[in-house]
């Protein structure tokens, strides 16, 4: 499979403008590829990294703004120049909801341009019923350190994604769609079906892939919101920075295959894995780095990931900062006796939700795992956090903890007045509705190209 057909093939160039449509690039870098004569401008618009809210509410975790700017310049001159432009994971989470949410935004942009094209959109979305029958069958399995999926979660979740490979996109390209948006969309495929259709290695493809979808991120020094160019070769790849600013190094490349990796060597994707314990970065100067020696493995069966998120109460939090010697010395104590005490007041009014304290300038990132948590500090910032299964829950018991916790008389305390100082007023903001990832697992597909689709021509 990672033979090349055929006659030996020309360059294909691929532009990636930003690691996450809406994150934006600078207009001097992507005038830059394009005088590069790009053979495809493509951008992954998606992430789990922002949390299952965004997927369980339907919403996208990038402005509109943001999203319609980055879409204008890539469609405009994509059509205008006859250049295919694919972008993946629709809407930051690629759900239906998300998906049209970005189609009506290239609709004006169509509109407002005066674009003629031809769309081809690809939706991700999987009915209950569908992961259901799956799992009756024994086709459905769970990812490392993910429990066993229940009909409970699946009947609990909104909505449902899977991440779809090459083999929606290829068929859209096929039926002469200028443009293609997919719904979730495994995150080299928006930049390798093109190339892969037309005959280039699967392995150095998708391996280019897996570095575009983050843009100029692999760079030195890297940034997400920047654009970098791919060119794809017969026996190998080139990556190149399109600001002076920045340029690709072999460790920064290399460094790469470290990011959100279990293992750098095997990449799991739909229908197999990209193999780099062959692989070899080499500086060609000029900020460019050659890469070679990258394989696609198929797997005897075809899986891909799917993705859910299910509500699981409501969260209320404040915000306050400590500048008191005493307090800061005695905090883990005084925290710890803070939820004793509200606990007991609010026993007798069922109130069964949980607080948690996030302490920053102690532990607030890394909790007990950080290393230095004995480090003196001259200041805290702390995050009280409240969840319950009601908003009203949620908000009672933040009030009453942060109350208790302002006016607590902790040993050696001096001053009556308040150990807090709030930023804000109202101290206590409402987040409203949280969700927890529900499916996280693996299901195996009998079409690869099962995914359903539509063609609309402006």
């Amino acid at each position: 499979m990672d033979k090349p057909r055929g006659k030996t093939l020309p360059e294909f160039r691929i532009l990636s403008t930003t690691a996450i449509l809406g994150y934006g690039f600078p207009e001097s870098s992507f005038r830059n590829g394009l005088r590069r004569k790009p053979h495809l401008i493509a951008a992954d618009a998606g992430s789990t990294d922002p949390g299952p809210y965004y997927l369980g509410v339907g919403k996208s975790f990038t402005s509109r703004a943001g999203v319609k700017r980055d879409l204008r310049y890539m469609i405009t001159e994509g059509v205008r120049r006859k250049i295919p432009v694919v972008v993946g994971s629709a809407g930051g989470s690629g759900a239906r909801p998300h998906t049209e949410w970005c189609l009506e935004i290239i609709r004006e942009i169509a509109r407002e341009e005066k674009l003629h094209f031809r769309l081809g959109v690809v939706y991700a979305d999987f009915k209950k019923e569908t992961v259901l029958r799956a799992m009756r069958r024994g086709r459905v399995k769970p990812l490392a350190f993910v429990p066993n999926l229940t009909r409970e979660a699946v009947l609990e979740t909104e909505y449902i994604v899977g991440q779809m490979g090459i083999e929606p996109i290829i068929r859209l390209l096929k039926k002469k769609c200028d443009v293609v948006l997919a719904g979730r969309c495994y995150d080299p495929a928006v930049f390798a079906a093109l190339p892969i259709m037309r005959g280039y290695n699967p392995g150095l493809a998708l391996h280019l892939g897996k570095i575009l979808e983050c843009a100029a991120i692999a760079a030195t020094p890297g940034s997400g919101s920047d654009c970098a160019l791919g060119t794809l070769r017969q026996d190998s790849f080139i990556l190149e920075a399109l600001s002076p600013a920045r340029r690709f190094t072999p460790e920064s490349t290399a460094a790469h295959t470290l990011y959100e990796k279990t293992d750098p060597y095997h990449l799991p994707g739909p229908g197999g894995e990209i193999d780099l314990t062959g692989c070899s970065f080499t500086d060609i100067g000029g900020g460019r780095v050659e890469v070679r020696g990258s394989r696609f493995v198929p797997t005897e069966k075809y899986f891909i990931k799917l993705e859910g998120a299910r509500p699981t109460g409501y969260r209320a939090i404040t915000i306050a900062g400590v500048r008191d010697p005493i307090m800061i010395a005695g905090i883990d104590a005084i925290l710890k006796s803070v939820e004793g005490q509200v606990r007991a007041m609010l026993k007798k009014e069922g109130n069964r939700g949980r607080v948690f304290f996030h302490v920053y300038g102690k532990d607030g990132v890394m909790g007990e795992l950080e290393p230095h948590r004995d480090a003196p500090a001259h200041e805290l910032g702390i995050l009280i956090e409240a969840l319950g299964r009601t908003p009203e829950e949620a908000e009672a018991l933040l009030s009453v903890t942060r109350s208790t916790l302002l006016h607590y008389g902790y040993p050696g305390r001096i001053s009556t007045a308040g150990n807090l100082a709030f930023p804000f007023s109202p101290s206590d903001i409402t987040m409203g509705r949280m969700y927890e990832f529900s499916l996280y697992h693996l299901m195996e597909l009998d079409d690869p190209d099962g995914f359903p689709s539509k063609v609309h021509v402006f």
